[in-house]
């Protein structure tokens, strides 16, 4: 050990820590240092966002004058117009997080409902002959979960084996595939609405006892995407590795890895569209925000994102309640690799907070200076993060739910506040939230160890 604890001297201007702000005012952002921006100030006034052909009104509620007997309302300048570029994140969400953009909250809505469409399609009865696929024809998915209206059509089924074993003989089925989510692109009408024709991939959560192991395998592995480009110091979580790249060609429904399916279908909707003003969004919940993330990195990293004739198609990732993927490689390649990255948590969720409880990016020096021997082993949050805020007593698991997610993010739109359920009572919260130290007090443990090789 003592001869483990050789210290680096970081360079000046390096990057060491993932800078989380709460934001009051609007803050100059860059990809390269991750943000944090609080919604709760955006829901701390009474706004009511009005709008018409021409503009966006929003007017605040002030305090009734001393004398006469209305309320008067002072008027503030429309929120200023954008690109769709802009709200994908083509810079970096400068101007638009804080306060959050109408136009920003809608798309960021939409997309969530697209992910929770997963959750609404997805067979968990174990008599079905679709037991862990989807319920229904891919024609007939977004129809049959009341998402008709999308202007999506769904063109294929994304599957994935996690290669994980579990306990006491409990994995026997551990290796067969399951529905993951699915690939969708604008109908003719919807690209002419949106500006351009937008692929989508879409990635449910954990939901398997495999899916939950595979979240715990912590170790990180060199992703190793691009042959020619090993990048060995380039690590993500094993267990997302394993979900993206793991092949099964022994069930009926999957046609090799999850990887090989993305790349697969993606590569060809690109050349089907290739005269096209083309973009490429990755949504997903919990698990599927990492194989979101991990499918954005290994797209740019192989350049699958480019025009036939010259050009790059924007990569832009709406990641809900995401854990750590990978280091701080990781993070710096997606930045170079200009993978956009929008993360939207709830600061009371533990998930988002994982792997990398103990070591993570506030973890990687001393005192700002001196690199620690375990660095290469720590993980960093990619991105711009949207922070919520809420908590509900008698329903702990709700710190996760999507839904939850989406409920909250829908009363930003009438100036309800984002903030934790007040009506809890005192002892029921503390015993709570002393369960959640437990528990996270155990991952540290289990990260410690791991990281010292025992």
């Amino acid at each position: 050990m003592a001869a483990a604890a050789k210290l680096a001297i970081v360079a000046p201007g390096a990057p060491t820590t993932t800078a989380r702000h709460r934001a009051c005012a609007p803050l100059a952002v860059s990809s390269a240092t991750p943000v944090t921006f609080s919604l709760s100030s955006v829901a701390s006034k009474q706004e009511v966002i009005t709008s018409s052909a021409t503009a966006v009104v929003r007017k605040e509620a002030v305090a009734p004058p001393t004398t006469g007997g209305h309320v008067e309302a002072a008027l503030t300048p429309p929120p200023p117009s954008c690109t769709w570029q802009e709200v994908h994140g083509a810079d970096d969400w400068r101007g638009l997080v804080e306060p959050l953009h109408p136009l920003l909250l809608a798309e960021i809505v939409r997309y969530g409902e697209l992910v929770a469409a997963c959750y609404r399609a997805f067979d968990l009865d174990p008599r079905s002959k679709r037991y862990l696929n989807c319920k229904h024809g891919k024609r007939q998915m977004l129809r049959a979960v009341g998402m008709d209206g999308t202007g999506y059509a769904v063109t294929k089924y994304i599957y994935a084996a996690p290669d994980v074993v579990l306990p006491m003989g409990a994995g026997r089925s551990c290796s067969k595939s399951r529905w993951m989510g699915y690939v969708a692109v604008a109908s003719d009408e919807e690209a002419a609405r949106l500006g351009r024709r937008d692929i989508l991939v879409s990635f449910r959560g954990t939901v398997t006892g495999s899916e939950w192991l595979a979240n715990f395998m912590s170790a990180l592995a060199p992703a190793r995407f691009d042959p020619a480009d090993p990048r060995p110091d380039v690590r993500v979580e094993s267990g997302f590795l394993s979900l993206y790249t793991s092949d099964n060609f022994s069930d009926k429904f999957s046609t090799g890895s999850c990887r090989n399916q993305l790349l697969s279908e993606i590569s060809h909707l690109v050349a089907k569209h290739k005269n096209e003003r083309i973009s490429i969004t990755l949504a997903g919940h919990s698990m599927g925000s990492s194989l979101a993330l991990l499918l954005g990195y290994d797209l740019a990293e192989l350049g699958l994102n480019s025009y036939p004739n010259g050009g790059t198609i924007p990569i832009t990732v709406f990641s809900f309640a995401g854990p750590r993927v990978g280091n701080l490689e990781f993070k710096n390649r997606c930045d170079e690799l200009g993978v956009k990255v929008l993360r939207v948590v709830n600061l009371n969720d533990p998930v988002t907070k994982m792997p990398g409880v103990l070591f993570n990016e506030s973890a990687r020096v001393l005192a700002g200076r001196y690199e620690l021997p375990w660095s290469k082993a720590c993980y960093a949050h990619v991105g711009v993060e949207v922070a919520l805020d809420f908590f509900v007593a008698g329903d702990i698991a709700c710190v996760h739910d999507l839904q939850a997610y989406i409920d909250q993010l829908l009363r930003c739109t009438n100036g309800s506040p984002v903030a934790s359920d007040s009506t809890m009572e005192e002892e029921e919260e503390g015993g709570m939230f002393e369960l959640w130290r437990w528990k996270m007090a155990a991952v540290r443990a289990g990260e410690l160890m791991q990281a010292l090789g025992i």
